[in-house]
């Protein structure tokens, strides 16, 4: 295997949104960068993500601030970044089912920063014509922000590398570390060296900080969904269930009473659920979803065929003229943490390495907080970053050395 050397200030492990925005916002303001992915073309969260920005949710005063740094961000970022990343406002349809209490499900929103508005069914259909009226009870509607995320991780990237940053194709095996201090990682390319590593693989980050023997409650659903090709059916709106059933699921497998069983290999923690979505993009492809599962090792537990049939039944009942068109199913691991907080910051009992993860709502927080910890790592301390340190959790391992 072939030293590579000392390659700067920063080594970013991971190539998705997250680590592609982090790498660019650490160029940005000054800092050598270099950016790991294992593939050109990662079948990764970013390839299968809505990429839906909901920054009219948030409910407390600091995410409302990100949410609306973030958006303001959103509006000029194609132009920063010298790509179209596909910004665009668009209509968004909570879907409320039938038998479901309309105005109970409205009420839950009341304290999001811009709630959104309860919908009968014909008004509803008026948003969004090609809604089945017979599918649901009512829908709620708010603007909603979207974007194309495999350009916009391409965007970060170039735009980073116009800043001096770099992109390597390799597969990180481990770190190269030194007492308490990590010092580069060891890869399929060769042993990269800098003075600081930050790790923004997502699903993988658990697996991957135990060969620095730190357990953090970082974990994952395998996500699946089909994309549809372009075709005749022109949906208008992003259609999503008002009653997400992911956040429930999330809030099982992260309980910290089941931390030990995500070291056991293949253990289903919560049964699977479905959140039927429907997102289409401008080059004219439906993104339909989407199955969420809990199962503790990363590698495919599902039936592919199955879950397919599972997703197109349940986008056909809210919009019929989806039966049936050719597309294709795909699926990707999707971080998440003990408590729907990203994780940011030094590892604590380590120097010289970061985690950057854990996004459960990464469109519409990841951009703001990739500038503001950027900037706070530069010197511009942000006290406000302090409530997302991996330290708030206790470590499950000690590191050893």
């Amino acid at each position: 295997m072939t030293n590579v050397g000392r390659c700067g200030d920063w080594i970013v492990v991971g190539g998705g949104i997250v680590g592609s925005a982090l790498g660019y916002e650490l160029a940005r303001v000054g800092f050598s960068v270099q950016l790991l992915e294992q593939s050109p073309a990662p079948a990764n969260a970013t390839r299968y993500s809505y990429g839906g920005i909901s920054y009219w949710s948030a409910t407390t005063a600091f995410m409302r601030q990100l949410s609306q740094e973030g958006i303001a961000l959103y509006r000029d970022l194609s132009a920063e970044l010298d790509i179209d990343i596909q910004f665009q406002e668009r209509d968004l349809l909570l879907t409320i089912e039938p038998g479901c209490d309309p105005a109970a499900i409205a009420a839950t929103y009341a304290d999001c920063l811009q709630p959104p508005r309860l919908l009968d069914v014909s008004t509803a259909t008026d948003v969004e014509p090609l809604l089945n009226p017979d599918a649901i009870a009512a829908a709620l509607y708010a603007t909603h922000g979207h974007v194309e995320p495999e350009r916009m991780t391409q965007a970060y990237q170039q735009a980073m590398t116009r800043l001096g940053g770099r992109v390597e194709y390799a597969t990180v095996q481990d770190f190269l570390r030194m007492g308490d201090r990590i010092q580069g990682v060891v890869t399929s390319a060769g042993t990269f060296t800098a003075a600081n590593v930050v790790v923004s693989v997502g699903g993988l980050c658990r697996s991957l900080l135990k060969k620095v023997g730190v357990t953090l409650p970082i974990y994952f659903t395998q996500a699946e969904v089909v994309d549809l090709e372009p075709s005749h059916v022109k949906v208008r709106s992003l259609l999503m269930p008002a009653v997400l059933k992911r956040f429930a699921l999330e809030a099982t497998a992260g309980d910290i009473k089941n931390d030990a069983q995500w070291d056991v290999p293949d253990q289903e923690i919560a049964p699977p659920i479905l959140d039927v979505g429907i997102v289409p993009f401008q080059d004219g492809r439906i993104r339909l979803g989407q199955i969420s599962r809990v199962c503790t090792t990363p590698r495919l537990v599902a039936n592919a065929t199955q879950s397919e049939q599972e997703i197109r039944y349940g986008a056909a009942k809210l919009i019929p003229q989806l039966h049936g068109l050719p597309g294709a199913w795909g699926s990707c691991l999707v971080a998440f943490s003990g408590d729907r907080l990203p994780l940011i910051g030094t590892l604590p009992g380590l120097e010289g390495i970061h985690l950057f993860s854990g996004f459960s709502n990464p469109f519409a927080l990841m951009p703001p907080l990739a500038r503001r910890y950027a900037q706070h790592l530069k010197g511009s301390v942000d006290q406000e970053m302090a409530q997302f340190e991996p330290a708030r959790f206790a470590l499950v391992d000690a590191p050893t050395p």
